[in-house]
Formats: C-alpha cells, sequence, structure tokens
C-alpha cells in the first residue's frame, strides 16, 4: 500500500522533515533487519517521545496503516520488516535511561536504550542488567523485550522477562496501556505486563520499561572445558549443574571449536568439543565453586584438558571467541539457517547426536552452539542458496530439526522468536485451541490488524 498524502502531512506536522522518511534510498536501510527476510516501508518515522509515538498511532489508525515496530534491526526472524508496506516506527532515537533506584533495585528506560548501555549504567551504581543476548553491544531494551530475549547469563538469572516489572505501552488505537508494577511484587488482575513481553510488536509500541537491576558481582572466574568429543561436552552439562550453578554454561561441537581455533588457548584437536563455563558472585563463594568443579572434571571421562582464564583480559578472549562463532559461520558457506531450539537439559546430548547425523544425511554443514546450560541451542544450517539442490536440504533439515525438537518435549525458538521465519512451523507446538486464544488475544488489543501485520499468527 501506499501512505496517503494527508497522512505524511498530519506525520511531519508532528515529527518535522528530519524524523520522517520517505525517499527510497532511506527507507532502503529500514527494509531488513539480520534475517534473510526483505519488506520495504512506504515511511519510516522516528518518534522521540512517548506523546509522539501516542499521535503517530492515532494517525496510523485512522488511515488503517500497517504499523511495524522496530528497534535496531537485530533481529534473525524477520520480525521488524515490513512485509505489507506501511509505517515502520523506530524507537532507535527515544534512548534515555530517565533513573536508576539504588534503593530498590530497578531502572526505568525508553526502548531505544543499548542493551551494553544499561548494563555499563547499572555497573557505574554498584548494580547489573544480566540479560545479555550476543548482539547486547548494539541490540535494543525494546527489541530484546519485545522478543523475549536471552543469552548465555540465562542459566543462572534468567531471561529478558525475567527482569521487566512494568511497560508503558500504546496501544494501536493511540490510547496509553500502563502495565505491571514498580514493586517487585504485584498480583492484582492478570499479568498484561508479562503478556507484552514476547509479543513481537503485535500488540503495541512500548515507550517506557520499567526492570529489575540486581547486585553486581564482585568476583569472576571463567574456565574452558576441552571434551573428546561433541556428545562427551554435552553429557557433562547435566552432572555439571549439580556441583555448580554457573552464570553461563556455552556449549561448542568440532566444528564450532575450529571455527574460532585461532581465538582459543590451543587449536583443538579432531574431534575436540569445548565447554566455556563462568562463575560469579562473592569471591569466597567463586573460589569454593571453583575448587568444586575442578575437583568434579578432573580425571573425568571425557574430559582432555581444564583452562582456566588467568585475568579479565583472557577471560573475554574466551567470551569473544563464543561471540564470534556466528560471523565465523559463513566460512562454511554463504548462507546459514540459524535455529535457536530449546530441549530438556538430560535431552542434549541426544540432539547433538541428530544434529550431526542430518548434516551427514543431507550433504550439507550443520553444527550446534549455545546455551546448554538452559538446554537452548543454536543449530546453524550452512547452505549456499544459488544451488537449489542445498536450499532444498536446508528447508528439509528445519523441517526434521522442528519435528524432532518438539517430539522431545522441546520448543522451536527460546530466544529469537516466531516472526516471519517460523510462523508455518508454530503449529506444530501450540495446540488449535492454544492458537485460537492467541488469535483472540491479538483481536482484542488491535482489531483492525494494523500491528505488525505478517508476524507470529498471519
Amino acid at each position: 500500500m501506499k501512505i496517503p498524502r494527508k497522512a505524511i502531512r498530519e506525520l511531519r506536522a508532528i515529527l518535522g522533515r528530519d524524523n520522517l522518511l520517505t525517499d527510497p534510498a532511506e527507507l532502503a536501510v529500514y527494509s531488513r533487519d539480520a534475517s534473510n527476510h526483505e519488506g520495504m516501508p512506504d515511511a519510516v518515522v522516528l518518534p522521540q517521545s512517548h506523546e509522539e509515538v501516542v499521535r503517530v498511532m492515532k494517525i496510523a489508525a485512522a488511515h488503517a496503516l500497517p504499523v511495524v515496530p522496530r528497534g535496531a534491526g537485530s533481529g534473525v526472524c524477520g520480525g521488524a520488516v515490513a512485509v505489507r508496506g506501511g509505517l515502520t516506527v523506530s524507537l532507535a532515537r527515544m534512548n534515555r535511561i530517565t533513573g536508576i533506584d539504588q534503593d530498590n533495585h530497578t531502572a526505568r528506560v525508553e526502548p531505544g536504550v543499548i542493551n551494553a548501555d544499561l548494563k555499563a549504567e547499572a555497573a557505574a551504581c554498584g548494580l547489573y542488567y544480566p540479560p545479555d543476548p550476543a548482539s547486547f553491544r548494539f541490540c535494543t531494551i525494546g527489541g530484546n523485550v519485545a522478543t523475549g530475549a536471552g543469552g548465555p547469563s540465562a542459566v543462572k538469572y534468567g531471561v529478558t522477562r525475567d527482569y521487566v516489572r512494568a511497560i508503558t505501552a500504546v496501544l494501536p488505537d493511540g490510547s496509553t496501556l500502563e502495565a505491571g508494577t514498580e514493586t517487585a511484587k504485584g498480583v492484582a488482575g492478570y499479568d498484561l505486563c508479562r503478556l507484552l513481553v514476547g509479543s513481537e510488536g503485535t500488540l503495541a509500541l512500548f515507550t517506557g520499561l520499567t526492570l529489575t537491576l540486581a547486585p553486581l558481582p564482585r568476583a569472576r572466574a571463567t574456565l574452558l572445558v576441552f571434551a573428546r568429543s561433541a556428545t562427551a561436552a554435552a553429557s557433562l552439562v547435566a552432572p555439571l549443574l549439580e556441583q555448580v550453578v554457573p552464570c553461563a554454561l556455552e556449549f561448542m561441537d568440532q566444528t564450532a571449536a575450529r571455527l574460532v581455533a585461532e581465538k582459543l588457548p590451543r587449536p583443538p584437536a579432531a574431534d575436540e568439543s569445548l565447554l566455556l563455563v563462568e562463575l560469579d558472585g562473592d569471591p569466597e563463594t567463586v573460589a569454593l565453586e571453583e575448587k568444586r568443579l575442578s575437583v568434579f572434571l578432573k580425571d573425568r571421562a571425557g574430559v582432555t584438558e581444564l583452562f582456566r582464564a588467568a585475568d579479565e583480559d583472557e577471560a573475554e578472549r574466551l567470551r569473544a571467541a563464543r561471540r564470534s562463532l556466528s560471523p565465523a559461520s559463513f566460512r562454511l558457506n554463504p548462507d546459514k539457517i540459524n535455529e535457536d531450539v530449546v530441549v530438556p537439559r538430560k535431552r542434549i546430548p541426544e540432539l547433538v547426536d541428530f544434529v550431526h547425523a542430518l548434516g551427514r544425511e543431507l550433504a550439507i554443514p550443520v553444527f550446534t552452539f549455545g546455551h546448554a546450560g538452559d538446554g537452548n541451542l543454536h543449530v546453524n544450517i550452512m547452505i549456499d542458496r544459488s544451488d537449489p539442490g542445498q536450499k532444498e536440504a536446508g528447508a528439509e533439515a528445519r523441517k526434521k530439526l522442528f519435528a524432532r525438537v518438539v517430539a522431545m518435549g522441546g520448543t522451536i525458538t527460546g530466544e529469537h522468536g516466531i516472526g516471519l521465519s517460523k510462523m508455518e512451523f508454530l503449529p506444530e507446538e501450540a495446540s488449535p485451541r492454544a492458537l485460537d486464544l492467541m488469535a483472540a488475544i491479538k483481536k482484542a488489543f488491535d482489531p483492525a490488524g494494523i500491528m505488525n501485520p505478517g508476524k507470529v499468527l498471519e
């Protein structure tokens, strides 16, 4: 569709020329996110306040314009892509941390605040914001809340939804919704705040977020476990968690380990796989847990070496190796299908074996790494989309992966969301009755169907 000239004039009157983009070259920047999907918006607005968002939404409602909320565009499921044109609402300029309450351990932020900036601001106050998606240096808090983002720290601290206390949102008709409470407890009525978390821009636009902060850990230890094989490394996860409570427990199979070999303390042997284990807390607790972990791993079947980072610089190099896996994967093939499946922890070895067998069956590179501590592994299906055979094999691998994960009692997405890319598979996990209820909720919030259409349920 094309936006009526009257609507453009109304938007320009509210936002000014600099905050309303209509030139095709400028719109192209907003036509995709970190997925393979593309869709050109008819206009992009960059509001700078709650009041401006309210007025923008009232214009969109009056003209029945599709509205696509956007943060940093770092999502990998097409959630910020304007597949039906309309109005993309970039919240990047609403990037203020409006307050940190040290007594109550909360932060009040606008949706465009960068995750890393909130971490730094909280740390300066002796506090800690744990959620840490791989893109934390540039992704926004609003996007994290919209997708329910996770990260390595989830094994100990939980995911984004566990830190959202309250949300100020603008509904599709331009009205304002205050959901949740500033307090640690609150059970008055339905939990609309938690409902909005993970809604992927299909219900409302966020303009303000109240987040829980934790005390800043005083000590940290980072260890790298080399194991004889991927199965051996994966089999360590469940028993290891009976010994310690790590703040990160990351898995890398043999292919992943080889991709970042130059960043490791030593090159891994042919089939060696890795676990990156981090402990945090008081110095005494960390020292005790590190000793317990070392004793547990000593002479453990399948363990070939235990490496401890000597200082923070060395620890950061190990974390950087893990974070560099996604870009390094393109050495295998020019295109990637990246899935964030989750299974019960005890079934991680089974999932790892299945993933490797899948690659052999379809003759394409398939490898896995990720947040083993909570069963959330990233399965990377590497293909060349210009090769019809590989493109078909990639689609088949994805289909078989999701079917197997659901059969194992898992989920097809742990932190990326459904967006565009997984809509066809949602019915494999959610029952018809559950889908009907989701559709009813969507209609209650958005009867005209203008909020991020073509995503999640459509």
